[in-house]
């Protein structure tokens, strides 16, 4: 048994989020496992902005923007604050985290629970980044405006934000996921226009939700390479419960991150590769544990990925480990940069 993993046994005695509020504490005081082996291999250029590495830490953990630079300086390619929403919230009545160890899973109903735009903005903007900091952003829970909502943040941000990420997959706001289809995708997609044409040179991106259908794809991607979207993540959170061996949690509301969600965000992922014919740049996202889980989603279209809970479950190290593991990965492979890899398991 590894050494952090004797830690985890004792750390998981504590509530899931004082153990994240710790984390967050012991990164302000400057307790991190500094990586700096970024090899040319991982180095790439994706949607106008220069990555060491792709591999980036989701939003969900820096949500109030504490701690973006220490999270660089532990090896991130990138790092996605938030959500956050115009104003401040609690988000939902706690117990909202739960941990679902014989999974390598969490689940968690947080509800967008922030400092809000102005405390945030503030935050960030006295903060000289060491490298490339996205910002997630959401609609307040009793919003009556949700587009408004996401205009706020565009407008609040774009001028600090390296790209800007339209959170509208989340499972815990009600009828957020309503965004991702028809009218209202549409609406949203026209609202991204105009500040186009406005002059917005601030990458905007689109994170959706594994359990969309094929056909709402379809009309997400047509709607997105038309309206010249920079980039989608693929995936959020997911609603499904399938093969869940974790009793005692494993039914509790809420969206389910870790290794559950692999193959399930990486089969939307290969789908959304496919039908824009790699027209748009893809973050894989969605049970990455290993480097051979960055290859398989490299090879089916992702361009840079993002992980989150194999970090509570595999601790600070796993970062460097897996930079080490794609460098021999990419050699393996003869290839100059591990860009040369991305849709080469669609394309063959």
């Amino acid at each position: 048994m590894s050494f952090y993993k004797k830690i985890r046994n004792i750390a998981f005695l504590i509530e899931p989020e004082k153990a994240h509020s710790l984390a967050i504490s012991a990164l302000k005081t400057g307790l991190h496992v500094p990586s700096d082996n970024n090899s040319e291999l991982l180095k790439q250029t994706v949607f106008g902005l220069k990555f060491n590495n792709p591999i980036g830490l989701a939003a969900g953990f820096d949500k109030n923007a504490e701690v973006p630079n220490e999270i660089i300086s532990s090896g991130f390619g990138f790092t996605e604050v938030g959500t956050v929403t115009p104003l401040g919230q609690p988000g939902n009545e706690p117990p909202r985290v739960f941990r679902l160890p014989e999974d390598d899973a969490l689940i968690n109903r947080l509800g967008f629970n922030n400092d809000g735009m102005e405390i945030i903005y503030d935050r960030l903007s006295k903060t000289s980044k060491k490298g490339v900091i996205g910002i997630n952003i959401g609609a307040n829970k009793d919003t009556k405006d949700k587009l408004s909502d996401y205009q706020t943040g565009i407008k609040k941000f774009s001028a600090i934000a390296d790209y800007i990420t339209i959170n509208i997959s989340s499972p815990n706001t009600p009828g957020l996921r309503d965004l991702q289809s028809g009218q209202h995708f549409q609406e949203l997609i026209e609202l991204i226009k105009v500040n186009k044409k406005n002059g917005l040179k601030t990458p905007i991106l689109i994170k959706l939700a594994p359990d969309l259908t094929k056909k709402e794809l379809e009309s997400i991607i047509e709607l997105s390479i038309d309206s010249k979207i920079d980039g989608l993540i693929l995936s959020n959170t997911t609603i499904e419960r399938k093969n869940i061996r974790n009793k005692r949690f494993g039914n509790e509301e809420g969206g389910l991150s870790g290794k559950p969600l692999m193959k399930k965000s990486t089969k939307i992922l290969r789908d959304v590769y496919k039908i824009s014919e790699g027209k748009i740049p893809l973050i894989g996202v969605g049970g990455i544990f290993t480097s051979q889980d960055i290859i398989e989603k490299i090879q089916n279209g992702a361009s840079l990925i993002q992980l989150y809970t194999a970090i509570v479950y595999e601790g600070p190290t796993l970062i460097s480990k897996l930079k080490k593991e794609l460098i021999n990965q990419a050699e393996r492979y003869g290839v100059k940069s591990i860009n040369e890899l991305v849709g080469s398991g669609i394309k063959k």
